[in-house]
């Protein structure tokens, strides 16, 4: 039981420097290659912070697990979105992108709904991973042409005078330092999601609980650290839109971007307790966000407090659940 703590631990500490690694380095070669900053940021940084759950989900999947790889997806977008928007707010109070509001949130909502009509028959399969992908490629692309329309002219103007990427290094040399970092970025996540998936498995059949569960809470809260910072950190500096459309972006990967490839790779199986109640209070946490922000533009700190609230709840539910199992 120790040694599975450990395992946990150590696990989330490489998923932890291993996501900022792949983050740094990845920005760093996009800089260097002249992507301007808008893009970078709207791609590379979102699915970089949701990269440990991707390793996380796929390891789970293919080692037997599918509760877990499931539970790491729904349980990291509740947390998301009711626990660190909700922390993120009451730090600073939020104003809202008209973006945010027009293309990502209803993307977030739809792709919610779009799981909680494909895990009903208790299995993600193949096609439906492949539709859940192809619908991440399609959105990714849009955003990105988006970005490339609206970029703004103090933006090209940064963009012309960059000399320098991550770690102080220019030109051939930063490629090569940012594609150290890449690479070690990846082996990290992959001994990471490793080793935490093994302590997880081994908790849960220690403590009689369910891999669901844990997934759920142990193993989601843990992959939902890079996000964790970025919102909190942007939200303590005044960058609210990095805060919000981090969170949202996460929200949308997650689904898209992480279940539809672990799908894709092996079916996936959806427990009965997930389907019957953590995918509805998933979705009932997007739908709550909407008139939050829709509200003056802004999720002010009782709105905060609101959201916070709702994890409380779900949370709660779970401990009950699995205590009167």
């Amino acid at each position: 039981m120790f040694w599975a703590g450990v395992l946990v631990l150590l696990g989330l500490v490489l998923l932890v420097v291993g996501g900022d690694l792949l983050v740094r380095g990845a920005t760093g070669v996009a800089l260097v290659a002249r992507v301007a900053p808008a893009v970078v940021g709207l791609t590379i940084v979102a699915a970089g912070t949701s990269m440990p759950e991707l390793v996380v989900s796929v390891q789970a999947a293919l080692r037997g697990s599918p509760d877990l790889a499931v539970g790491n997806v729904v349980g990291s977008n509740i947390f998301n979105v009711a626990a660190i928007l909700g922390l993120a707010a009451l730090i600073h109070p939020l104003r809202i992108e008209g973006n945010t509001v027009r293309l990502e949130w209803p993307v977030m909502f739809l792709a919610s709904f779009q799981l909680v009509l494909l895990a009903r028959d208790g299995v993600v399969d193949r096609l439906e991973g492949g539709f859940l992908l192809a619908g991440m490629v399609v959105f990714t692309a849009y955003v990105v042409w988006i970005a490339r329309r609206n970029v703004r002219p103090q933006e090209k103007a940064d963009l012309g005078e960059l000399t320098t990427a991550s770690f102080g290094r220019t030109g051939g040399a930063a490629l090569v330092f940012n594609g150290g970092a890449i690479l070690a970025g990846v082996g990290l996540l992959i001994g990471g999601a490793s080793a935490l998936v093994s302590g997880a498995v081994d908790l849960a059949l220690g403590f009689g609980v369910s891999e669901a569960t844990v997934g759920l809470t142990v193993v989601a809260a843990g992959t939902s650290l890079p996000e964790l910072a970025a919102s909190t950190m942007a939200a303590w500096r005044g960058r609210d839109d990095i805060a919000v459309a981090n969170v949202v972006g996460s929200n949308i990967f997650n689904i898209l971007g992480i279940l539809g490839p672990t799908a894709l790779i092996t079916p996936t199986a959806v427990t009965g307790e997930i389907i019957h109640r953590d995918l509805w209070w998933m979705l009932g946490a997007a739908v709550v966000l909407f008139p939050l922000m829709r509200s003056g533009m802004r999720i002010n700190r009782t709105e905060g407090a609101l959201l916070i609230a709702v994890f409380v709840g779900w949370l709660t539910t779970v401990v009950h659940a699995q205590v009167t199992a």
